[in-house]
């Protein structure tokens, strides 16, 4: 069954369907923009192949056409395509087409039925880790870090202005840092979720309530490490900035402009991640996710259940947490191989 809506007519639906996500659903504007950009393409393809209706063949047709769109970028040196969206990507795009096509049959609307689309298979997704001993090394970066740059600034032969400055933002940067990584470590927080935190967090009792994903509010726990380096880190700090972790560049020598937004933004953590994971030689890419995925493997190693782990990443549904389980349970046969029957010849 075909269904003869207007372009003009969804692109209405669509931003009153925005509104809808951002107020009502509780989505964050990241998410919003997102599902812009999906629901842009939908729309566009249908204006580029000159569709009045949604029907069957139209969805198979963007199907194809999801699955052959070039990966931004991805060319090689004959600028031949090289890649194409992968699985996981087509499918963030028909996620927001079901959502937005639901929403208009609510409003009573006639469209192509939102259950007929159906996913992508997509290979089972493997975790992104890196070893105990690695996340030892990066947890403890900041601290060789401070003392490799300091050592440099006490044997150079040149002349350096401020030398006492550089050093006091150097202390700084390196008591932020720390305090970021025991944050991750410990609490499991999304990126966003950490930029979001403010220097009035009450952490006498080790645990604050974060609003994540979709506006829903769970509880995350800091462990003392996590604590005392927070602790020492402000205690060092000399602004009035409501933001917890804040770009120091703007801070040193006093350069605070008016108005400025010192909260650090999530690309600037992605890059004090990088350069420590670089500075440690951690060879695999190292981002504040890998740190979420190490708090999570560390409590079920530990014998937390799935279900505690779900609550503590606040993951909507168990399935995304499962994945962790794969992990755990080649821990679990090491761990059977390493001790087992170590008696018996």
């Amino acid at each position: 069954m075909s269904h003869n809506i207007s372009i003009k007519e969804l692109e209405n639906l669509k931003d009153s369907f925005l509104e809808y996500i951002e107020i009502e659903r509780g989505r964050s504007l990241l998410t919003v923009r997102n599902y812009i950009h999906y629901l842009d393409r939908f729309i566009k393809f249908l204006k580029d192949n000159k569709f009045s209706t949604v029907d069957d063949r139209v969805m198979r047709e963007y199907r194809l056409f999801l699955n052959r769109l070039p990966s931004k970028g991805n060319y090689n040196s004959k600028n031949k395509l090289s890649e194409t969206l992968d699985k996981k990507t087509q499918n963030y795009h028909l996620i927001a087409l079901r959502a937005f096509l639901k929403y208009c049959r609510r409003k009573e609307v006639e469209v192509y039925n939102p259950e007929k689309i159906e996913l992508a298979k997509t290979s089972q997704r493997e975790l992104d880790l890196i070893t105990e001993k690695d996340l030892e090394n990066l947890l403890n970066a900041p601290e060789e870090f401070y003392e490799a740059r300091i050592k440099e600034l006490n044997n150079s032969k040149n002349k350096i202005k401020d030398l006492e400055g550089q050093k006091k933002n150097l202390l700084l940067t390196s008591l932020r840092d720390k305090a970021i990584l025991e944050t991750f470590f410990s609490t499991g927080l999304r990126v966003s979720e950490l930029c979001s935190l403010d220097r009035d967090e009450d952490l006498s009792h080790g645990e604050i309530s974060i609003r994540g994903k979709g506006g829903k509010v769970r509880v995350v726990f800091f462990s003392d490490f996590a604590r005392n380096a927070i602790r020492e880190y402000l205690k060092e700090r000399v602004d009035i900035d409501d933001a917890m972790f804040i770009d120091l560049s703007f801070t040193a020598k006093g350069r605070i402009k008016d108005g400025k937004d010192l909260r650090l933004t999530t690309r600037s953590v992605e890059r004090i991640i990088k350069k420590y994971a670089e500075f440690v030689g951690i060879s695999k890419k190292c981002t504040p996710h890998v740190l979420r995925h190490s708090f999570a493997t560390d409590l079920l190693k530990n014998g937390a259940d799935i279900r505690t782990v779900q609550m503590m990443l606040g993951h909507a549904s168990i399935a995304t947490t499962q994945i962790y389980t794969n992990v755990t349970n080649k821990f679990l046969k090491d761990q059977f191989a390493k001790y087992h029957s170590k008696k018996r010849s």
